[in-house]
């Protein structure tokens, strides 16, 4: 069975295993429960070799387990962990450079996903229409002021993920990803400007 506290990841190898689409996909469809090989390629459109290799190589990473049961493709995998976080190591650039990779990955998985939605917006009912929405503010913060901001949206979001844990087949409830990036805009300022 899953955590539910996330994995934080200290070394790169780790998070170089986790830059794949296809590892990333994964993941994501085994949010729902343990699944076979076969039964995630039918979930995103891959292959059941190919599920089953990148199943074995996040296993390898500690990322999923076999739950027991089951023979070649159709042993079911589940989460070891819901979710990972990797803090910054400004003093290990391999580390640094792990991370950047990953989160191009996930920004690209991320963006395709909000223009499936803004794509298909005229699908959706009218409440879905109207709850949907996105939101950017620029605002000037110290790195101090910028790390409060990014904790306090975090704890909103583990407030309602608590909520509502467990929650998949509530009679019009559908998967809402949250989007939320905390960064400068403009390149760093040498001290005193």
């Amino acid at each position: 069975m899953a955590e539910e506290k996330s994995r934080t990841l200290s070394d790169a190898r780790s998070l170089r295993a986790l830059s794949h689409p296809v590892r990333l996909a994964l993941l994501e469809a085994l949010l729902a429960g343990p699944l076979t090989a076969t039964q995630a390629g039918e979930l995103i459109d891959e292959s059941p070799t190919t599920c089953s290799f990148h199943l074995r190589q996040l296993a390898r990473y500690g990322f999923v387990e076999e739950t027991g049961g089951g023979r070649g493709r159709a042993r079911p995998w589940q989460l070891t962990h819901v979710g990972w976080s990797a803090p910054a190591r400004p003093d290990d650039p391999e580390f640094t450079r792990a991370v950047q990779v990953l989160d191009h990955v996930l920004l690209d998985r991320q963006v395709a996903r909000m223009r499936r939605f803004i794509d298909a917006v005229p699908t959706y009912s009218p409440q879905w229409q109207a709850a949907a929405r996105g939101h950017t503010s620029i605002l000037h913060l110290t790195a101090a002021e910028t790390a409060e901001l990014a904790a306090a949206y975090q704890e909103v979001t583990e407030r309602f993920r608590t909520r509502w844990a467990g929650r998949t087949e509530q009679p019009g409830a559908l998967p809402v990803e949250t989007f939320y990036g905390v960064y400068p805009v403009d390149g760093p300022r040498r001290e005193g400007s």
